[in-house]
């Protein structure tokens, strides 16, 4: 929040993934800092096998952090991405030093333990120089190191986010370097599931991606929206770098159950 107020948002959206247990602190901050916040979450998915079982990262805003579903969705996704990250960090030991106190000491208390963590741990070890080499050499979902983990079924996870009144956006869509890419018939499939809105301005997207996005956003009745994708000094993403139009977030504040915290 105070990483926000500093870059002049006045509004700043956290969506972790998987786990909403940084809301208290970021809203406790919302007065002292003068940054409004929409709560969130970012939520690991995968298409159904017959689309080719494709993550897709799905951003849910103002929903109910306390909606049975979801809840049970979350916890399941939280303990396979920690055993999956010890089969990870195993495979690495193999050829790095890098041991799982290592992942630990760069994990912060409540954060769900995932590939960023394992980046920070190489980094810190001297084997990389930041996260994103260690995403494009060997943590990517291609790499010898890379184990997949649970993930609830894309259209499953929407239903679930509009059951407990949030609003999910797809998110990075075209982010290409990550992995392999949903097509726009699985897009549509999940609009027509009740998905909410498309992510379209963001550092992975090129323009020609983005002129896409837009004329899809279009045809298929979505909200468009953007995003800095903000981690912390480990990626090359800035906060505020790619934002959100201020009559679509009201309209996601509109659809949600929850309000946006304002100052």
């Amino acid at each position: 929040m105070e990483v926000a107020a500093a870059a002049g948002l006045t509004v700043v959206a956290l969506t972790d993934h998987d786990t909403t247990s940084g809301w208290a602190e970021a809203g406790a901050s919302v007065e002292g800092t003068g940054v409004a916040l929409v709560r969130g979450t970012e939520i690991s998915t995968r298409t159904a096998v017959p689309d080719g079982g494709i993550s897709v990262h799905l951003l849910a805003y103002l929903h109910d952090p306390a909606h049975p579903d979801l809840v049970g969705e979350l916890a399941r996704t939280r303990q396979d991405r920690l055993t999956r990250a010890r089969r990870m960090v195993d495979r690495l030991a193999e050829d790095f030093p890098v041991t799982w106190d290592d992942v630990v000491a760069q994990t912060h208390d409540g954060a769900t333990v995932g590939r960023p963590h394992l980046a920070d741990a190489l980094v810190a070890a001297g084997v990389v120089a930041d996260r994103d080499e260690a995403f494009a050499t060997m943590l990517h979902a291609g790499a010898p190191y890379y184990v997949p983990h649970y993930a609830p079924d894309t259209a499953d996870a929407v239903r679930a986010v509009l059951a407990a009144g949030g609003v999910p956006v797809m998110a990075h869509p075209r982010a290409g370097t990550r992995g392999r890419l949903v097509d726009e018939d699985t897009i549509a499939a999940l609009a027509d599931a009740g998905l909410a809105g498309v992510e379209v301005d963001h550092r992975d997207h090129d323009e020609a991606d983005r002129v896409r996005l837009r004329e899809l956003a279009t045809e298929l009745g979505l909200l468009v929206t953007g995003s800095s994708d903000y981690h912390g000094s480990g990626k090359l993403n800035r906060i505020g770098e790619h934002t959100t139009d201020p009559a679509v977030l009201a309209e996601v504040e509109r659809r949600g159950r929850l309000e946006v915290l304002w100052p």
